[in-house]
């Protein structure tokens, strides 16, 4: 029986493109639960592009991390001791206590997760939060309509893979960009998507006037930068544009310059919308109910990219802002159920 776990710390700010220098592997003692507590061990640990943003010293909508302090993330594991808490020995939960392999907790924050259901990992994954923010901002912000296009740029990642598959669940048409020949036979060939391109051997412009020929309603945005420019090009009159993240700008030094084509909306008459999927919360019943049938069904597949060991952690997450992954990147730190 060990009385050390080990946990990822930041070791200092990345500038541009995070280097495993930025991070730390600490070995710490085991954290043992006090009166109404739990020890968790947990087994998947999430990395997650909005991470990036958290690494800097600036004003956002979540604090920073801290220099020196265990990074945090979603994270999915079983209870391995409990001292009076509600939760029992045995029980798995999802929280925001990842980049370590245990912690104790009072169970603030600590969600439960039925195995039975689903793969516990799909709790971080098509069926937790990117696989909300896919249904919230397609769903509530681009609300496709039958025989509409739906364009999403990085369709191959956690989120963009999601959002082309409900589109077509609702009967528009998903076009997809993704950044490998592989990652676009997967889109087309095995999520079902109607079109797909790769954006570093074809040029956006020219790619979106092949797949995309009677223009774009809805535009998921998952990368900002020059997708963002190419797509504002094709958009129709009244198209959406739900706002999830710009990750081509996360490694940037200084901020990119904005579209060049702004004044495009004025004649599509197009409305853009920044979302933040922790304010949705409140719908993930209603989420879960609709995508998780799907999942069950087999209406919706998923992937996942699994990377064994937190000593792994920062080369994770450094692939995942690289595109290494398909699907959800996670990391395994410890054992899946029996």
């Amino acid at each position: 029986m060990t009385d050390t776990t080990r946990e990822i710390r930041l070791a200092s700010r990345p500038e541009g493109e995070p280097v495993p220098d930025n991070f730390e592997l600490a070995e710490v003692p085991l954290p043992q639960p006090g009166a109404g507590e739990v020890q968790v061990r947990n087994s998947y640990l999430s990395v997650d592009p909005y991470m990036r943003g958290r690494m800097r010293d600036a004003k956002s909508y979540v604090p920073p991390f801290q220099v020196g302090e265990v990074l945090q993330g979603g994270a999915v594991g079983q209870v391995v001791a409990s001292n009076g808490a509600d939760l029992q020995e045995g029980a798995w939960v999802q929280s925001m206590n990842g980049w370590r392999e245990h912690y104790t907790s009072d169970g603030s924050g600590l969600l439960p997760v039925d195995p039975d259901l689903a793969p516990v990992s799909t709790s971080l994954g098509v069926l937790g939060m990117p696989g909300l923010t896919a249904w919230y901002g397609l769903t509530q912000i681009g609300n496709p309509k039958q025989g509409e296009t739906v364009f999403v740029s990085a369709a191959a990642g956690a989120v963009g893979s999601v959002v082309g598959q409900l589109a077509r669940l609702r009967g528009a048409r998903a076009v997809g960009s993704a950044g490998s020949p592989e990652k676009v036979a997967f889109l087309t060939d095995e999520l079902g998507f109607d079109a797909a391109f790769d954006y570093k051997q074809q040029d956006l412009n020219r790619a979106l006037r092949e797949h995309c020929p009677d223009g774009i309603d809805v535009y998921f945005d998952n990368v900002g930068g020059d997708h963002l420019e190419a797509a504002l090009t094709r958009l129709n009159t009244f198209a959406r544009v739900p706002l999830c993240g710009m990750v081509s700008a996360y490694n940037l030094k200084e901020p990119p310059p904005g579209p060049r084509n702004l004044a495009s909306l004025l004649v599509s008459r197009a409305t853009i919308t920044g979302f933040i999927v922790t304010d949705h919360y409140d719908r993930y019943a209603e989420f879960a109910q609709e995508v998780g049938g799907y999942v069950a069904s087999g209406e919706l597949r998923y992937r996942e990219t699994v990377v064994d060991g937190i000593e792994r952690m920062p080369e994770a997450f450094i692939g995942l802002l690289q595109g290494d992954n398909t699907g959800k990147m996670l990391v395994r730190v410890g054992p899946n159920p029996s």
